[in-house]
């Protein structure tokens, strides 16, 4: 047996409690964060691209990181196309969210004073808090509840 499968039957006899899976969540949240503003701020700076094709870039990228750290070590699913395919219809969802959120918020925050970077992080984190929260509820209790 391979070390993946020892840790896979492991998992299935030992399911993560819901604080484990939460602080897993945020965590892995937080790594795709990274993954998506990184790509986000990057292609918007350094390739110059528009804020709504570099905050979809970056989505895209940051979701399926997340999907598959998810998959595996929150919520220790196995491979299943049935679910993966109802998983991205929720991050379409969320990504409508967090895109509208992300679009409307930098025009009230260039008010402010805040430099571009700084108005696009408060934006990014606006948005992403609210996605988060969405995508936590609907992914424990519907797409990977046991």
């Amino acid at each position: 047996m391979t070390t993946t499968e020892v840790m896979a039957e492991q998992s299935a006899r030992n399911p993560a409690t819901l604080n484990q899976q939460l602080f897993r969540f945020i965590a892995v949240g937080a790594f795709s964060a990274i993954v998506d503003f990184g790509t986000t701020a990057g292609t918007h700076f350094l390739l110059d691209w528009s804020d709504g094709v570099s905050k979809a870039v970056g989505f895209i990228l940051g979701t399926l990181t997340a999907y598959f750290i998810n998959r595996r070590w929150t919520f220790q699913a196995e491979k299943s196309f049935r679910r993966f395919a109802v998983t991205m219809l929720t991050y379409l969802l969320t990504f409508a969210v967090q895109w509208g959120l992300y679009k409307l918020t930098i025009p009230w925050l260039n008010t402010t004073g805040l430099p571009p970077l700084g108005v696009r992080i408060v934006s990014f984190i606006i948005a992403q808090g609210t996605a988060t929260v969405i995508n936590f509820a609907i992914q424990r209790f519907l797409i990977f509840r046991r």
